[in-house]
């Protein structure tokens, strides 16, 4: 395919000062089952070209769907008169050198293929994985499901680029929910879709898989008959799998520049972070390392270069506390004269690469996790997202979970349901006050991270240990 596109792209005939040329092909199956029976059955195939054309400083955009030249040519026409059109509104203008020539490849490391087992087996795995939710008779629905995903990518340009990453990924998720009169409550394996990672069939069926699957039921009936989370401030300790949407929504997307910029005002608006604030601002406690990181082995938005061609490298986006970059593309980099990160990322070849998060993890500390709880007085360990508000600067929010234990003088007591919390972001990361080591320390991700207008729903990793966090106000469902 390189080859094929290195000759298209010396083939058009326009007067442009750069042109790239990026191909995909997604190929996906989902697989669903409710109650022991199958839901969805589903297999889709899309591909096509995104031609990128820098002209008088701008940048136009168009795609196809077909590989022959006249329909590269055309689409080729349409992004040269966008971006001519484009230049007589120019805001800033971007150059070559925001399009760097690199070379190389990149392929998701796995053990088993993801076509080792037959739709069919796949099926037959989701229907006992029903059938083992169904710990008792006060589960009333169980499910579970797979996403599977291969994704190739080929990117060539005019100034030499070439290209080539594979990505497969799997998404499980299987949940219970259980009622007794009026209280319902539904658990899950760490919340919805959380299990995704870059590999083979390996990630579906591992060795903890059935009892992990079985404290899922268990846990949707203990919820039942637990005691309402109390509305305090006090000690919170987050497990990973909360890390994931506390990561996400208060330090991800508030830092990508093109929010700061004010050009997406999508999906919860703005950010609260502005260009004077790097290299100053105080984001959290002395603790608090978050990393840019595409280069953690299956980790589900691991890559070597963005999708403008850009290499991407592990960067500190805040180091003990301080906001040191932001999530940039090299033009939004530009334009605010502020150290951003490779991750141009678009979700298909029909959408134009955004600024987008991708593998943001937080760093782990010393202490393990009987270390942490038992330095604890008095508390509430949460775990598994449920429920998120946020504000549109991403400022104040407002996080539920599924489920919670009470920390009493050192040690994990009752459970509790309705677990909730809020806070604002600054205030909240300050108070950051013990965190896990590298056992504690797990992966987590999301498949479907929106963004952007027409919308864009792509794929990110967060990677965290547990995090205690001090006088968080929290509270239970009838607060």
């Amino acid at each position: 395919m390189i080859s094929e596109l290195s000759k298209a792209i010396a083939a058009l005939d326009l007067p442009a000062d750069w042109l790239g040329l990026r191909a995909v092909k997604d190929t996906s199956s989902t697989y669903a089952v409710r109650d022991g029976k199958p839901e969805t059955n589903g297999k889709s195939l899309t591909q096509g070209v995104m031609v990128e054309v820098l002209v008088n400083g701008q940048l136009g955009y168009g795609a196809t769907n077909s590989l022959k030249l006249e329909s590269l040519q055309a689409a080729a026409k349409t992004a040269y008169q966008q971006a001519l059109t484009a230049s007589q509104w120019s805001i800033h203008p971007t150059t070559v050198a925001e399009r760097p020539k690199v070379v190389g490849q990149y392929s998701s490391p796995f053990l088993k293929p993801l076509q080792s087992l037959t739709a069919g087996e796949i099926n037959e795995v989701l229907v006992k994985l029903c059938q083992t939710l169904k710990v008792s008779d006060q589960i009333v629905q169980t499910s579970a499901a797979a996403h599977i995903r291969e994704i190739e990518t080929w990117f060539v340009s005019s100034n030499g680029s070439e290209v080539y990453q594979k990505f497969l990924t799997l998404a499980t998720d299987y949940a219970a929910t259980a009622q007794a009169g009026p209280v319902v409550q539904r658990r899950s394996h760490n919340g919805w879709l959380a299990h995704c990672h870059q590999g083979g069939m390996e990630l579906f069926l591992t060795p903890e898989l059935w009892a992990e699957v079985k404290q899922v039921g268990e846990q949707a009936v203990e919820l039942l008959s637990a005691e309402e989370c109390p509305t305090t401030a006090t000690t919170l300790v987050l497990d990973p799998d909360q890390m994931l949407l506390q990561i996400h929504e208060s330090v991800g997307h508030p830092l990508e520049l093109d929010r700061i910029l004010g050009d997406e005002r999508n999906y919860a608006g703005g950010s609260f972070v502005k260009p004077k604030d790097f290299g100053e601002l105080v984001y959290g406690s002395p603790l608090m390392n978050i990393t840019f990181d595409p280069t953690v082995p299956g980790e589900f938005s691991s890559y070597s270069f963005d999708d403008t061609g850009v290499p991407a490298t592990r960067e500190y986006v805040i180091r003990d506390g301080v906001l040191e970059r932001g999530l940039g593309s090299l033009e939004s980099q530009a334009r605010l004269g502020l150290p951003g990160v490779a991750c141009a990322r678009a979700t298909s070849w029909n959408r134009p690469a955004i600024d987008r998060m991708a593998n943001l993890n937080l760093e782990p500390g010393n202490a393990s996790f009987e270390e942490m709880i038992g330095n604890i007085e008095h508390g509430v360990y949460m775990q598994s997202n449920r429920s998120w508000s946020i504000d549109d600067q991403r400022h104040k929010f407002q996080f539920g979970c599924e489920y919670a234990k009470l920390i009493e003088n050192g040690q994990l007591t009752k459970t509790l349901r309705n677990p909730n919390y809020r806070g604002t972001t600054p205030q909240f990361w300050r108070s950051l006050s013990q965190l896990g080591d590298r056992s504690t320390w797990k992966l987590y991700g999301s498949p479907v991270c929106g963004k952007g207008e027409p919308n864009q729903t792509i794929w990110v990793g967060h990677a965290a240990p547990v995090c205690a966090f001090t006088n968080i106000e929290v509270f239970g469902g009838g607060a």
